[in-house]
């Protein structure tokens, strides 16, 4: 580990990225998802009867032109070169995935025990989170959840071979999706339960800036090799992650003030806010082998700044979140919303009367009204009336959901 280029590689992708359109979020995810796809199941941390291993399941979410795949594809590339890493087909039935998963199985030697490990552990890497699962995909969706929860042992039945198993189970994902194609991809009823709770949904209403010419300099090509050679050294890390006493004080203290105290009302999110923890504790170990002096004395440790690291990645991704369902609810026009505020944020400021002549093949004026007072309701948006009478709305930010609004719930008349 004496070798690697780079003090912190999360830093220096952030670096290699930074003359492109992607939001900031987007491109520290995918940076995020390339450190795990390299750690696999043979790191992990044992904590007292639980054991961690840092696998996510990382969802870009965001209007269609916000640079999704921009972000993902320079991780793509870069986690291309280690032929250890095993990367899914993006489109592929149920039954080739787990041919897949089974094929990707390792031998490694646990350097904190001196113990044989045998394990299987593959990266699901989609751009398009709908192609993969398909429409209501439910069996698919039920193995992503067991797959999360890396099993020592996780059988599955044939058609011609019967019953067989697959040895220390490891899957991770990094995709992208739209709000409004969550819902196809998704049965309304499992919102907010089973697979979406053990997500992490990167939100995002548009591109972080306009690159016009994204041009790579000299030094940032030296850099993607550096990047590549120290992915190298991470991707030979493999035993137990130790953890200081500074590490074990700031977790009882966050924890102990966690519980309970989600960071956002929002039910569809009540299965991710028990799982928290889950990714913190993932994120930590991440965040340890993101840079260069994460072993010392021979041992893989996590420390205190790690894991506050890890809390304020969490927690600025957090800000953003409950725009990712906006799209889904059981409102006629919970669809809409995503669509709507993402005009009004490219725009800057717009008339209603424009706002209308885009979208009067999904609704009309009264709809349009309701959307409008609820966005403004909800502080993202703030109409003000014009001298010459029209009406103008103002895009201000991403909104913060109010306690006592359940945008689940449907539209009353009247």
């Amino acid at each position: 580990m004496s070798d690697r280029k780079l003090s912190d590689w999360i830093t220096a992708f952030m670096r290699l990225t930074e003359n492109t359109e992607p939001a900031p979020l987007f491109r520290k995810w995918t940076a995020i998802s390339v450190l795990a796809c390299a750690l696999r199941r043979k790191c992990r941390i044992d904590w007292g009867s639980l054991t961690f291993y840092p696998n996510l399941y990382v969802v870009l979410v965001g209007p269609s032109g916000c640079r999704k795949g921009t972000a993902m594809d320079p991780g793509y590339d870069i986690a291309s070169e280690i032929p250890d890493i095993k990367l899914a087909a993006e489109a592929t039935t149920r039954e080739a995935l787990i041919r897949q998963l089974e094929k990707a199985n390792y031998t490694e030697t646990d350097l904190s025990t001196g113990e044989m490990q045998f394990h299987s552990s593959l990266t699901i890497w989609s751009q398009e989170l709908t192609v993969f699962l398909g429409y209501h995909n439910r069996q698919l969706m039920a193995d992503l959840c067991d797959w999360y929860d890396c099993r020592s042992r996780w059988k599955y039945e044939t058609k011609t071979q019967g019953i067989n198993e697959i040895v220390g189970v490891w899957v991770h994902l990094h995709a992208a999706t739209t709000p409004d194609l969550i819902q196809t991809s998704i049965p309304l009823d499992a919102i907010g339960g089973g697979l979406t709770s053990r997500m992490v949904m990167v939100y995002e209403p548009s591109k972080g800036k306009i690159v016009s010419y994204p041009e790579l300099t000299s030094e940032q090509v030296a850099l993607k090799q550096q990047l590549i050679i120290d992915l190298g050294h991470i991707n030979n890390m493999k035993g137990a992650f130790k953890y200081t006493e500074g590490f074990m004080n700031k977790w009882v203290d966050w924890y102990s003030s966690t519980n309970g105290n989600p960071p956002f009302k929002d039910h569809r999110f009540t299965g991710y806010f028990e799982r928290r923890p889950t990714h913190v504790m993932k994120l930590s170990m991440i965040m340890s082998a993101s840079r260069r002096d994460c072993i010392k004395r021979n041992e893989m440790v996590v420390t205190a700044d790690d894991l506050e690291l890890a809390i304020a990645t969490l927690e600025e991704t957090e800000i953003k979140m409950p725009n990712v369902f906006s799209g889904v609810g059981r409102a006629k026009t919970a669809d809409l919303y995503p669509q709507l505020t993402a005009e009004i944020a490219a725009s800057g400021e717009i008339e209603v009367q424009e706002l209308m002549a885009r979208f009067y093949r999904d609704t009309d004026q009264r709809e349009l009204e309701v959307m409008l007072g609820v966005l403004e309701y909800m502080g993202s948006i703030k109409m003000t009336r014009g001298t010459s009478g029209e009406t103008r709305v103002k895009f201000i930010g991403d909104c913060k959901l109010p306690s006592n609004f359940d945008p689940g719930k449907e539209e009353t008349n009247g």
